[in-house]
């Protein structure tokens, strides 16, 4: 990220879900906007800053929003990280998210994406994946299952559902879940969809036998 982000560049963090990594880069000296569609992440991402102590801007918008609050041509670098681009809907909800990112960067500036490969998703079919290893959630030990219905065609929608089992003191487990819709994207579709809205691949990570990858991508 410092690669891409010296210190007082202008970011912003698009679908920035519970503000970590907005808040991370706030606290390095960053003017930092972080954006999300669900007022619910926006008031976390408010209250880890508070808690910080950093000051950042909060946008509660929807990718096809962002135009409409931010200035063209003003950001240095747009993050879109965390599998968020597959929520948005099929092929051409996601070209309108990336042509909103692309309007946003000025001249040299870059756009970080990250995604999980949804080739190897689709290709492992419906199914329930339980996490192998404990996590921390709210001071307790949780398990956290990942519930994958896959259709047949990549332009139907997708679901997962995550659910979180954590174990309270007295050995009871209590679950909380969330059911997410999702559109899967291969990633030569991703790097057509860049190459339409004026942004060309600059660095990638991705392999299409590892579980997801980073791409960079600029103008041309």
């Amino acid at each position: 990220m410092i690669a891409v982000a010296g210190y007082g560049a202008r970011v912003l963090d698009c679908a920035s879900g519970t503000g970590q990594l907005a808040v991370g880069l706030a606290g390095l000296g960053l003017d930092v906007v972080a954006a999300d569609a669900s007022l619910g992440m926006i008031h976390r991402t408010r209250q880890l800053a508070d808690e910080a102590g950093v000051p950042l801007q909060t946008l509660h918008v929807s990718w096809d929003e962002l135009p409409d609050h931010l200035d063209a041509s003003t950001f240095d670098v747009v993050f879109c990280v965390g599998n968020s681009l597959h929520h948005a809907q099929g092929s051409t909800g996601r070209l309108t998210a990336l042509a909103s990112m692309s309007r946003l960067l000025n001249r040299g500036g870059r756009l970080v994406l990250t995604s999980r490969t949804r080739e190897l998703v689709r290709a492992g079919g419906s199914r329930l994946d339980i996490r192998d290893r404990i996590i921390r959630r709210n001071g307790r030990d949780a398990v956290v299952i990942y519930n994958w219905q896959i259709e047949q065609r990549w332009e139907q929608e997708h679901s997962l559902e995550i659910a979180v089992a954590q174990l309270e003191p007295d050995g009871s487990l209590q679950t909380c879940s969330e059911r997410l819709s999702c559109w899967p994207f291969r990633y030569e579709e991703l790097v057509e969809q860049l190459h339409s809205v004026g942004l060309t691949v600059q660095t990638t990570t991705f392999d299409p036998d590892a579980e997801g990858y980073m791409l960079v991508a600029g103008s041309e």
